[in-house]
């Protein structure tokens, strides 16, 4: 049950983080690279994106 919340809040953080654009998130080193690819926005929607995948797969495969 822990594991689930902390995946589910892992998912929630990536998508408020990636829709209200900070700064501190999207300029962190390991974001860089997706930044770098897709640009700000591109990365901003793969991180949407990633949020979703996360809180999904916290519901089916953490039963």
């Amino acid at each position: 049950m822990p594991n689930k919340m902390f995946q589910i809040l892992g998912g929630v953080f990536s998508i408020v983080c990636a829709v209200r654009d900070y700064d501190w998130f999207m300029n962190h080193p390991k974001a860089w690279l997706f930044v770098k690819l897709f640009g700000r926005n591109g990365a901003r929607v793969f991180y949407v994106v990633l949020g979703v995948l996360i809180v999904v797969s916290a519901f089916f495969l953490c039963t």
